[in-house]
């Protein structure tokens, strides 16, 4: 696209908060060489950091040369937060989080050598008078309070804010200052909650080297239900790494987005062409209950972060715990069985007690769905209990035939569990 259609396109998305130096129309009429920054708080991104680093993935794609920086010196000091102080973090845990971070966002661009920067490669050596002499002295306290958080945090004497935390600006837009002058980079991109910090650096840049440099924000994404933005100070983080939130947990997280959600998702979190998008939202306002424009967002960010084996096989496992359907997804490999039994309470029997038969009643307790067998009995006298989907009497034997794969679907109400068992079968 050149940069009129990327511009039209951007917005239509609604991946554009705010733009600085100069219009969008006119930051994006050439090739930039364009940052995202992140601190290393955590040593994963979650998706409410994922915005901008799409939007990255667009100016690639898109002919923009993309570098990373990471805050391994700002992440010691802590962007200001609405209240309180951030506590310190260790120097070898920003580092951890700091090298986390950086393989995370390398494949997710997928841009082999992608340079990636760590500010305490220069702040680290930057001299205190030196500092505010030749930085802090332009920039104003006056604008400085009146930014909002600040503004905030020095209304009461219980929330107020140290100089550590208001001198974060500063370093972020040293950080630009230096980033143009070392590498001619010309554009940075962050959320919109970072703005005054960005803006600072464009500031910054223009006044001590008379150079015009750009910035491009993204919108914090909210759920609408809640109002919460999709983020872990809000305690509803879906984390990026598998090991903090599993893939399967994931996926599921996207199929449960609300139907009021489910377009503005699709147009920033998604691939999808426009066009494509507008005729998933047509089939989904005819047959909103069957979820299409939501699986269709689930299996798109799925694949985007962890790929697209991973991705078949969340869908795979999807389709036999919420679906029941065994047979239809066939052959299922090793690594779907892993993360069914990850995913979903489960007892592992032995062959011996399969091939004797194990009661559907001691299933029930030992899977976890019960726990006592007159609960049990009383749950599949009343017709609760299903095996594999099917409905099924006190007396059945759970017995070889039943194992689909060595696995078995246990369901009672809205509860399931597996039963798994070693034997070849």
């Amino acid at each position: 696209m050149n940069g009129e259609e990327l511009t039209k396109e951007l917005k239509e998305r609604g991946l554009i908060a705010q733009e600085g130096g100069g219009t969008l129309e006119e930051i994006l009429g050439k090739k930039r060489k364009v940052y995202l920054g992140v601190d290393p708080t955590a040593d994963s991104i979650h998706v409410g950091n994922l915005v901008p680093i799409i939007l990255m993935k667009h100016l690639f794609d898109n002919g923009h040369e993309p570098f990373l920086l990471v805050g391994g010196a700002t992440g010691l000091i802590g962007d200001p937060k609405d209240t309180g102080e951030r506590p310190f973090s260790d120097p070898e845990v920003v580092d951890r989080n700091a090298e986390s971070i950086k393989e995370q966002l390398s494949r997710l661009l997928k841009k082999d050598k992608l340079v990636v920067f760590n500010n305490a490669d220069w702040l680290g050596k930057v001299k205190l008078i030196d500092f505010l002499r030749d930085i802090g002295k332009h920039f104003s306290v006056n604008q400085l309070i009146k930014r909002d958080i600040i503004k905030r945090r020095l209304e009461t004497e219980e929330s107020s804010i140290s100089y550590t935390e208001f001198s974060y600006s500063l370093l972020q837009g040293y950080d630009y200052m230096h980033l143009n002058e070392s590498h001619e980079i010309d554009l940075q991109i962050g959320g919109s909650d970072q703005w005054a910090n960005i803006i600072s650096g464009v500031d910054l840049v223009r006044r001590k080297k008379g150079k015009d440099v750009y910035a491009i924000t993204t919108p914090i994404i909210t759920d609408k239900a809640t109002g919460k933005k999709l983020g872990k100070s809000e305690g509803n983080a879906t984390w990026l790494d598998p090991e903090k939130t599993s893939p399967f947990v994931f996926y599921q997280f996207w199929i449960n987005v609300s139907d009021e959600d489910v377009e503005e998702y699709l147009k920033v979190f998604s691939f999808l062409l426009l066009d494509e998008i507008g005729e998933l939202m047509r089939r989904h306002a005819e047959a909103p209950h069957e979820r299409v424009a939501q699986r269709k967002l689930a299996e798109s960010v799925t694949e985007f972060v962890h790929g697209s084996e991973v991705k078949r096989s969340v869908e795979k496992v999807s389709r036999i715990l919420y679906g029941g359907d065994l047979e239809s997804v066939f052959p299922i490999s090793d690594e779907d069985r892993e993360m069914i039994l990850k995913e979903v309470p489960n007892f592992i029997a032995e062959a011996d007690d399969v091939k004797k038969g194990i009661p559907v009643i001691d299933a029930l307790v030992k899977t976890g769905l019960v726990t006592s067998k007159a609960q049990a009995r009383r749950a599949v006298e009343g017709g609760g209990v299903s095996v594999n989907g099917k409905r099924i009497d006190k007396n059945l034997l759970i017995g070889e035939s039943h194992f689909k794969e060595k696995i078995i679907l246990i369901k009672k109400g809205k509860k399931m569990a597996v039963l798994s068992t070693h034997f070849e079968g």
